[in-house]
């Protein structure tokens, strides 16, 4: 059970950091974020996860593989594997 008192109220931009999140969150925290930022009206959007060894990457990735309102996901050429972007699905 979470409370409102408990909830972290991120604001919805084009760009999500991840680092901030405890990795046992980020599935739900990416989600989240999908449905926010659609709500919103954005059709690009970046999340940030990191290099390093390619973990938080491989959770991201499953998450927009199976979720509805993104059409393509891919690596942020610039990023060098650190980020990804994501087109998501008209209204």
């Amino acid at each position: 059970m979470t409370h409102d008192d408990d909830a972290v109220h991120v604001p919805i931009e084009e760009a999500l950091d991840l680092h901030a999140f405890a990795p046992r969150d980020i599935p739900l925290v990416v989600e989240d974020y999908l449905e926010a930022a659609h709500a919103a009206g954005f059709r690009l959007i970046r999340l940030i996860h990191g290099r390093g060894i390619g973990a938080q990457r491989g959770v991201v990735h499953r998450v927009l593989r199976s979720h509805p309102l993104v059409e393509e996901y891919w690596d942020a050429p610039e990023s060098r594997l650190g980020a990804t972007v994501a087109k998501l699905k008209d209204a």
